[in-house]
C-alpha cells in the first residue's frame, strides 16, 4: 500500500488524516518528507505594499504622525 498524506505533528506523535486500514500493533514502514511552508515570511506585508498609496488622505495622517513624534517631551522623572 502506497499513502500520501500530510498529516499533523506534534511532538513526537504523527496523526495521520484516514484511517490505514491495517491491524493495531501492525509494523508499517514510514518514509518521511518535509512539506515546504504553505506561505513565506512577509508574504502578507508584501502583497499589501503600496495598498495606501493612492489615498488622498494618507499623507496628512503620516505627517500628524511624524510632527506628533517630533513634539518635545518632558524628562522622565519631572513631575508637576
Amino acid at each position: 500500500m502506497n499513502l500520501s498524506s500530510r498529516p499533523n505533528r506534534t511532538g513526537k506523535t504523527i496523526e495521520l488524516d484516514e484511517d490505514l486500514g491495517v491491524a493495531d500493533g501492525q509494523e508499517v514502514e514510514v518514509q518521511i518528507k518535509i512539506a515546504p511552508p504553505s506561505r513565506t515570511w512577509g508574504e502578507g506585508n508584501l502583497r499589501t505594499a503600496g495598498a495606501l498609496a493612492d489615498d488622498p488622505e494618507w499623507d496628512a495622517i503620516m505627517e500628524e504622525i511624524h510632527q506628533a513624534r517630533k513634539v518635545e517631551r518632558r524628562p522622565q522623572g519631572e513631575l508637576e
